[in-house]
């Protein structure tokens, strides 16, 4: 697979996208050099559902990211082929525990959360209703930072799991935007506001931010 190095990859993005943000995260915490593409998941009712990309990703979502003629989906199978192909740092922990409990916290924000208020499911729910479709996305992101919070309370250093950064602490950062967007109340989760305070700080997690991406609204843009 190592001939895939011989192309500079190409990142199919959405700025404010939690799973295209975990992906910008690795990528910049592994030194990867690759393109960005922005795809508006707004514009002209959402540039996702274009034949162009739908031939890339025919679940019409982000991330995509493409090496070669090859086009990878998923945001966690993106991060497993990057840890694969570009292994250190490491983001995987080698203990066994540390190991499964860093999986099972990424996967409690991936799997748990963020599917319950991304994109396609606010649509469907704005056009019912405004008022719930806040109380719904503020709903199931308090379920899954209050789950988050009690287990990792048990498993924490200074970041999720221990003292170095994992897949957990990749796919938690991204969440804290859709918390405050549905203004949830973050004062509940004190150890999760610590790790990502700290995560924060750090110059991947800085580069892979929202607010300093090509595609980010000027109003919106960090300095």
């Amino acid at each position: 697979m190592y001939f895939l190095f011989l192309f500079q990859p190409i990142l199919y993005s959405y700025f404010r996208s939690s799973a295209s943000w975990r992906v910008r995260i690795v990528l910049a915490l592994k030194g990867v050099d690759y393109e960005y593409k922005a795809v508006n998941l707004v514009k002209d009712g959402g540039q996702q559902h274009s034949e162009e990309f739908k031939a890339l990703n025919p679940m019409e979502q982000v991330p995509a990211f493409v090496i070669g003629e090859t086009a990878l989906t998923q945001s966690l199978a993106i991060i497993d082929y990057l840890e694969d192909v570009y292994p250190k740092p490491a983001i995987v922990p080698e203990d066994p525990i540390k190991k499964a409990q860093a999986r099972s916290l990424a996967e409690l924000i991936t799997s748990g959360t963020q599917p319950l208020t991304n994109t396609t499911v606010n649509k469907l729910l704005h056009k019912e209703n405004e008022t719930n479709r806040q109380e719904w996305c503020r709903y199931y992101i308090d379920k899954g930072l209050t789950a988050y919070e009690k287990m990792v309370q048990s498993t924490a250093g200074k970041y999720s799991v221990g003292d170095e950064i994992t897949i957990a602490d990749v796919c938690l950062v991204p969440q804290l935007y859709n918390a405050q967007r549905f203004k949830v109340d973050m004062t509940k989760f004190p150890t999760i506001t610590r790790i990502i305070d700290a995560l924060s700080e750090l110059p991947a997690f800085k580069a892979a931010d929202p607010g300093v991406q090509p595609d980010c609204p000027e109003e919106l843009r960090k300095q």
